[in-house]
């Protein structure tokens, strides 16, 4: 009975000394795990169609915001000079067309674009003196202005709809592409391949791999 209690004791005190002889080096560390930033290409287009630049913003591409609205803004700006310069042109031809004194809009139009005296083609203001041949002219060059300034407003709102299309396309692409390897760590070999069954044929190609 006494062997036993003296085995026994011998036994803790061994346990309690190799227990207390471990350092921390001899405990596994355990690995903290990090969370890594992760984009997804759907929520990142719908991000940019929701608002532009934001999928850029979620992209971590904040560089390209400026440009964003620097397209917009652009295009809208020849939205307005179209639009208005459109406007001035359909109210001058319209005036011009009609037999009302009082709607001599075209007048200011004319003479800041060419400097025409209303004399010389304007048939309701000047009956006497307006030339049938400048008359024509006048009323080609107000049709042909509201032509021009019709078709480069539409396009300029074109223009919106289609940058606006691509900074969705730009966010999708940049997330599609955010985990790509282009590291330092890719190296080319030229390795012989075999073209037939018989042999191995004189041909080499270029394998791409990563090292680690």
């Amino acid at each position: 009975m006494k062997l036993s209690s003296n085995i026994a004791l011998i036994l803790l005190f061994t346990t309690a000394v190799t227990c207390t002889g471990q350092t921390t080096d001899s405990i596994p560390a355990v690995k903290e795990k990090v969370k890594r930033y992760t984009i997804e290409p759907i929520r990142s287009t719908m991000f940019a169609a929701a608002l532009p630049g934001l999928g850029q913003i979620y992209n971590r591409k904040y560089w390209k915001v400026p440009f964003v609205y620097a397209g917009f803004g652009a295009l809208g700006y020849a939205v307005t000079v179209n639009t208005k310069s459109y406007n001035n042109f359909i109210s001058a031809y319209q005036d011009f067309n009609d037999i009302i004194p009082e709607t001599d809009s075209y007048t200011d139009l004319l003479d800041r674009l060419v400097g025409l005296d209303p004399a010389e083609y304007d048939p309701v203001l000047h009956p006497e003196t307006a030339n049938p041949s400048t008359t024509s002219w006048v009323n080609t060059t107000l049709l042909n202005g509201v032509d021009y300034y019709r078709k480069y407003r539409d396009l300029s709102y074109i223009g919106i709809a289609a940058w606006y299309l691509l900074t969705i396309i730009d966010a999708h692409v940049d997330a599609s592409l955010f985990d790509y390897d282009i590291s330092d760590d890719l190296k080319a070999s030229v390795v012989p391949i075999n073209f037939n069954y018989t042999g191995v044929s004189p041909g080499i190609t270029i394998a791409v791999t990563k090292t680690f």
